[in-house]
């Protein structure tokens, strides 16, 4: 599965098409690897039997084979999936025109999810958060509903927010007392923020109450916002949430800046350890299957 360049993303309107695309690469791979036992279909085939209804025959598998197949549905799983993502300005980085940033990629990798979803006929619900809840809705599996989760996203992806702070611990205490149902939450977010950690760490135990599963997606670019792998020159930094800039030398701050960001993200496994929260490493600059393959894992275990 190749990573979209952003001109392609702002080039297709539609959000369900690129998903489909990331999915069926993704469930390619899934053949070709020691997951290849692992049904990520909702419907199996049979051979058709003389007699009953034809609305479920696969005629695409008939045009290949000669044969008629029809589709069996498994019961409903029930499975509720929330996907939670973090639209602050500071998921807008990069901000270069011909690179995918970390909203793009999240909302992209939240598109395969709730392909997958679908495909496995689990309900899906979305929330969105910067300085506030700016949108929560229930978990449902009918089309006209994951059509508007599609819409929603298809929004952020047209829309920049400049200068949006992050609130993430009040807008995740906020969003957590919204999921009743035991239900799968998994959030997007690069947790930068400039609240207290120790109140980030508590709202992220609460989205575990009610029993819920957790995944906790560290959205970063890790060359540069985590290791600060910038060309030996000066820079004009400029922050995307408050719009405050500082001139320096790359290589001045590089080993103190590394290293200070690697205790914040061990601290934040830690953490999420503690609570028994799946914590992945989520890299812009590398295929969906890191955001996809958790989730089937996850999922396993849950039903």
């Amino acid at each position: 599965m190749a990573l979209y360049e952003l001109k392609e993303v702002q080039q297709i309107k539609n959000l369900e098409f690129m998903a489909k695309q990331v999915v069926e690469g993704f469930i390619v791979g899934l053949h070709k690897s020691p997951f290849h036992g692992f049904s990520v279909e909702f419907a199996e085939h049979r051979l058709y039997n003389p007699g009953e209804s034809t609305k479920n025959i696969d005629w695409k598998v008939f045009a290949r084979t000669d044969k008629l197949f029809t589709k069996r549905y498994d019961e409903e799983t029930n499975l509720r999936c929330h996907v939670i993502i973090d639209t602050s300005s500071s998921m807008y980085y990069p901000s270069k025109k011909d690179v995918i940033n970390k909203l793009n990629f999240s909302v992209l990798s939240a598109a395969g999810l709730i392909e997958l979803f679908r495909k496995q006929r689990d309900a899906a619900g979305l929330a969105l958060f910067s300085d506030k809840v700016d949108l929560i809705t229930k978990a449902k599996s009918n089309i006209v509903h994951i059509n508007g989760l599609y819409h929603e996203m298809e929004k952020l992806l047209a829309n920049e927010k400049l200068n949006k702070t992050t609130h993430a611990a009040s807008c995740l205490h906020a969003i957590a007392d919204q999921i009743h149902k035991r239900s799968l939450v998994i959030v997007f977010s690069d947790m930068m923020q400039q609240e207290n950690s120790e109140d980030i760490f508590a709202a992220l135990q609460h989205l575990k109450h009610n029993k819920h599963e957790v995944i906790l997606f560290h959205v970063v670019d890790r060359a540069h916002e985590i290791n600060f792998d910038f060309d030996n020159r000066p820079y004009l930094f400029v922050d995307m949430e408050n719009g405050a800039e500082v001139k320096l030398h790359a290589n001045e701050v590089k080993a103190k800046y590394a290293t200070h960001m690697q205790a914040y993200e061990n601290a934040l496994k830690l953490k999420c350890a503690q609570y028994k929260i799946d914590f992945v490493a989520a890299d812009i600059n590398k295929p969906f299957n890191q955001v996809l393959t958790p989730y089937l894992l996850k999922r396993t275990k849950m039903i």
